[in-house]
């Protein structure tokens, strides 16, 4: 065998292992039926990039890291495609789909708006207690940034921002919301390592939380907004420095 060779053959051990492990740590994957549990999982994955921008999903493979027939899977790669996270490429199998700054730009340009909506609500129904729970949130972000943990302050970031829709207690707000909501998520890890050290994100979490506190609603969407714009701004640079540095290579 070439040394080439080896090393793809290496490259495609080691990504099922992380598969397989990614997915023994995901919970209750019982409670879905096969097309859905498939789905659920191959979602989840390439939003955590364990299926990076890029990768080729084989359904033979993919089957027997999941354990289930390729039927199932096909569904779910098929249910992904209509949602633009693969794409089919005829004799080559499903390809994760890169992440686009044009895409992201419409993107936020919808999570700006919505967050901002449901920030206004979340803060005329919030307790204090769950108030409460939005602060230790943010504590723990802080700690994740003293540790140099960006993962954990991502996947922190993210529960601050699904807790705040949650709190809006809005099904349909939420249901449009979550349709975008991986690609920002997928966005933040990629580019995690390739902008600014996120201080400024804990600061702006904590003036929302200001807001929340004295009841105005106006200055808390106001805030969000500034947030998610601040976001994306830095975002975007990232991909873009991304991008040039692998032209580079």
């Amino acid at each position: 065998m070439k040394n080439g060779d080896t090393n793809t053959t290496h490259a495609t051990q080691n990504s099922i292992q992380e598969l397989r492990g990614f997915i023994n740590r995901l919970e209750s994957l019982q409670e879905y039926r096969l097309p859905q549990r498939a789905y659920h999982i191959i979602r989840l994955a390439i939003r955590d990039l364990v299926l990076p921008p890029g990768k080729t999903l084989l359904e033979r493979e993919m089957s027997e890291v999941l354990e289930m027939s390729r039927t199932p899977v096909r569904e779910a790669l098929v249910r992904l495609e209509t949602e633009r996270v693969v794409r089919l490429i005829p004799r080559r199998g499903f390809i994760v789909e890169p992440i686009v700054q044009e895409d992201l730009k419409e993107i936020y340009q919808i999570i700006e708006n919505l967050d901002g909506l449901a920030i206004e609500i979340a803060t005329n129904k919030a307790r204090d207690e769950e108030i409460n729970q939005l602060e230790a949130i943010i504590e723990k972000q802080e700690e994740a940034l003293e540790n140099k943990d960006l993962k954990k302050w991502a996947v922190l970031d993210e529960r601050f921002h699904s807790m705040i829709i949650e709190l809006a207690e809005n099904k349909r707000l939420s249901s449009v919301i979550e349709i975008h909501s991986d690609q920002t998520y997928r966005a933040r890890l990629f580019t995690i390592n390739d902008r600014p050290f996120p201080l400024r994100s804990i600061k702006e979490h904590q003036a929302i939380i200001a807001c929340m506190r004295a009841k105005d609603e106006n200055a808390a969407r106001i805030m969000m907004q500034s947030h998610r714009k601040r976001a994306q701004k830095e975002i975007l640079a990232g991909i873009e420095k991304i991008n040039s540095n692998t032209k580079q290579d």
